[in-house]
């Protein structure tokens, strides 16, 4: 447990550069190099190398929406989509664009906005030449 205050990380991936506080940290993530998946959805023929991601995969086929949101009636499938949602509620802007004075509450919407400063126009449409941001 105090590794986890520490910051040390002695847990290193043999075939990246990942290291982790836990073991099991480790033991998880060498799944993705090993291709094990071991949690098989009983629905549809996704598998997964974590029971959790399982588990929020099967709330796609219930429809079960357990994370409520307090402020207002939308109800999620997922935590962390829960508190990304939260976060418009409170009007926190925490992602800000280095290059101007504009603010965003999601790190996607900057992602984006950052475009109208780079000119970057990432998706090329396949029948001609026109490119969009």
């Amino acid at each position: 447990h105090q590794i986890t205050h520490s910051g040390e990380k002695p847990y290193q991936c043999s075939q990246c550069d990942k290291a982790f506080s836990q073991n099991s940290n480790l033991i998880i993530h060498q799944r993705t190099h090993s291709g094990e998946f071991s949690y098989q959805c009983s629905q549809c023929d996704k598998a997964f190398s974590q029971n959790i991601n399982l588990i929020n995969h099967q709330r796609i086929h219930t429809m079960e929406k357990p994370y409520q949101c307090t402020q207002c009636d939308k109800a999620f499938s997922r935590k962390d989509v829960l508190i990304k949602h939260q976060i418009t509620h409170s009007g926190e802007k925490p992602y800000k664009c280095s290059q101007c004075d504009k603010a965003f509450s999601q790190n996607s919407n900057l992602i984006i906005h950052q475009r109208t400063h780079s000119g970057e126009k990432p998706y090329q449409c396949s029948q001609c030449d026109k490119a969009f941001s």
